[in-house]
């Protein structure tokens, strides 16, 4: 009993010496760290530097490369596919919402980056870069075949390469399920069967899937999240031999947290050593945000991410703590052109674009090229000539989307308010609100502001949308202040993405 008091006491010793004031002098850092959607984040640190790359679904360009010397702020630095999902031998632009780039892991080994992804129509894909921030190889497929999804590689001592993934329902009929299998040493083909290392339904665990692979020591060990995106928790396996049995304990979970999920992520060390993790908590149309967990080895080789507040033997995650030791490595510059990102291949031609005239929405429009929202509050502003050549304005785009644009009826100009709810399904667009523009006027200013709204203080996920994200559309002439427009729109996430916004121009 006394060396569990100890324990336990180490484990809180961080928190509480912060809390009170104690004497580290690094300042706190607030989840989550990304406000943004980059769900299934994975990281990597090589010297001084942390790489982090997402899933990026149909999006383009795809699998975002982020850079930070701190873990705390980050900027996107490159793409790993700039052109998008051609390697499918698709290279149309149709808009595959929820398909594409599953879950990714990124890595290091003998002089190259490596990103890992699960295609589950396809199977799985690796690129390589000797430089993260510049150029990466053309995909190449791994394995191919329906289903394998959340794949991450393991160079073991002795030079062979594990792969770890997980498997899809929705593809090949079943989940639940990790699977090991052997990639050659060029880790460009599959060298041997997928052996099931976890069975999730055996274990009590469902939806057990996300892996990701490392050894401590002489043990293999798998974080993975287990339970659900919104109401799971992380789990830590481990095993004597790649293939044998694993171990099971619970991580991290929710506790008293009002942290939903706390789902998928990966584990780095920092600048004196120290243990974090990264991962994804669903706030719906914010999108899937970042947060960073403290994380502690303990001495029976189990671990601990967050901080076990509770002393149950399992981490909650933090909502303020200490920063990470950093890196004395100066930041990369981010491109900010690279958040942008088009819902589809990106069109070679303006002929490319979606047969507006015979559409009832632009869910399948794959030439909006559109930024994740950021919160908790972000302003989103442009210019618009008076006519506007084609149809032109501002959008707030999910599975709901809401526009201001500029069009004219006839013969007048006007700013109409726009409203499609339930696009994915085919519904119509209306125009909930409209404004005649001045003859005088040749341009107009449209813009957007999304903030937070927290909808309730429940600590215990019961499917309501806790984090909404309210959208207020505006208008001015010339220098004026801007005006609103149409009611309060909320937001709405994507397919397996939060919302979006940005200017279109068809």
């Amino acid at each position: 009993m006394k060396a569990i008091r100890l324990r336990e006491i180490r484990l809180f010793l961080p928190v509480l010496l912060f809390f009170l004031g104690g004497c580290s002098p690094r300042t706190a850092y607030t989840n989550p760290v990304i406000y943004s959607d980059y769900s299934d984040p994975d990281v990597v640190c090589v010297d001084g530097e942390y790489w982090m790359t997402a899933s990026s679904f149909n999006c383009s360009p795809g699998l975002q490369i982020l850079h930070s010397t701190d873990l705390v702020d980050w900027e996107v630095v490159s793409a790993a596919l700039p052109e998008g999902l051609s390697y499918q031998g698709d290279t149309s632009s149709a808009t595959r919402h929820g398909c594409g780039v599953w879950a990714p892991s990124i890595r290091y080994h003998d002089g190259l980056f490596y990103i890992f992804w699960g295609d589950p129509d396809y199977g799985i894909y690796q690129v390589h870069s000797t430089d993260p921030a510049g150029e990466w190889s053309e995909p190449v497929c791994v394995a191919e075949g329906k289903g394998m999804i959340d794949p991450c590689p393991l160079w073991d001592d002795d030079g062979r390469v594990w792969l770890v993934h997980a498997w899809a329902k929705s593809r090949c009929g079943f989940n639940n399920i990790l699977s090991v299998c052997e990639l050659d040493s060029s880790v460009t083909t599959c060298i041997s069967g997928h052996v099931t290392v976890f069975d999730g339904f055996e274990n009590g665990q469902v939806t057990t899937e996300g892996p990701k692979f490392y050894k401590r020591g002489s043990e293999y060990v798998i974080l993975c999240p287990s339970g659900g995106v919104k109401t799971g928790h992380q789990l830590v396996l481990r095993s004597d031999t790649v293939d044998g049995t694993y171990r099971m304990r619970v991580a991290m979970h929710s506790g008293d947290s009002k942290v939903f999920g706390p789902h998928q992520g990966g584990w780095v060390k920092d600048a004196e050593g120290g243990d974090w993790f990264l991962h994804f908590e669903d706030r719906y149309a914010w999108g899937r945000v970042v947060h960073l967990q403290p994380m502690t080895w303990t001495d029976d080789g189990w671990c601990i991410i967050g901080v076990d507040t509770d002393r149950d033997g399992i981490g909650e995650p933090v909502a303020s703590y200490p920063r990470p030791a950093p890196f004395r490595r100066k930041p990369r510059s981010g491109r900010p052109d690279l958040l942008f990102q088009y819902q589809g291949n990106a069109p070679s031609t303006s002929e490319g674009s979606y047969a507006l005239d015979s559409a009832s929405n632009l869910w399948l429009e794959p030439s909006l090229m559109l930024e994740k929202i950021s919160g908790p509050e972000m302003e989103y502003s442009d210019r618009f000539p008076v006519p506007p050549a084609g149809r032109q304005g501002i959008i707030v785009f999910g599975t709901d989307y809401a526009t201001v644009e500029v069009a004219v009826r006839d013969g007048k100009a006007f700013i109409l308010r726009k409203e499609c709810l339930g696009a994915d399904k085919g519904s119509p667009e209306a125009v909930v609100d409209s404004l005649l523009i001045p003859d005088a006027c040749d341009e107009v200013r449209l813009g957007v502001v999304i903030k937070e709204r927290r909808n309730y203080e429940s600590p215990e996920y019961d499917g309501k949308d806790t984090y909404s994200a309210v959208c207020t559309f505006n208008y001015s002439f010339g220098p004026s202040d801007p005006k609103p427009l149409g009611p309060e729109f909320i937001a709405r996430p994507g397919r397996w993405i939060g919302a979006k916004t940005g200017s279109f121009h068809l």
